[in-house]
């Protein structure tokens, strides 16, 4: 397994910054990124970044990630998340860590974004922190990966 993170970003994340700041915060896409890999380097990981607006590309990546046997992946699908079926299927058959993040509290808003068809197939879900979301998300992957770790060298 690789020290790497596929960090997945979905439609209108590349919007961040200007839209809806007072939901999302005046962080862009790109600053959450950067904090994100200097996070990642920090703890001895590498990180690929995609980000589309296209269902297909991020069901792409998803299937990269596994090719190349990635350490996780942590997803923020945005309002795929909701309705999203082959992005769900696509997680179902990575492998390793899986994260889904929000920046937002998707259950303290509109009914429709109560229900991720993520939930069933990830590690686990961090929302409502802002740029705080990216943080706990590589603080669980580095968990998962020393927990991992050690249970591989206990002899129990």
């Amino acid at each position: 397994m690789s020290n790497v993170v596929y960090l997945i970003s979905g439609p209108n994340l590349d919007e961040l910054g200007t839209r809806e700041p007072a939901i999302y915060g005046a962080t862009t896409l790109q600053q959450h990124v950067e904090r994100f890999r200097e996070g990642a380097r920090r703890v001895g990981l590498g990180v690929t970044h995609v980000q589309s607006n296209f269902e297909g590309d991020l069901v792409e990546a998803i299937h990269q990630a596994r090719l190349d046997d990635a350490l996780a992946i942590v997803i923020n699908a945005a309002s795929l998340t909701h309705y999203s079926w082959s992005l769900r299927d696509a997680l179902a058959n990575f492998g390793g860590i899986k994260i889904e993040v929000h920046l937002s509290n998707p259950l303290a808003r509109e009914d429709f974004r109560h229900v991720s068809t993520l939930a069933a197939v990830v590690d686990g879900s961090i929302a409502g922190f802002r740029e705080l979301s990216y943080d706990l998300a590589l603080a669980a992957v580095v968990a998962r990966r020393d927990a991992s770790a050690s249970s591989a060298t206990d002899p129990a």
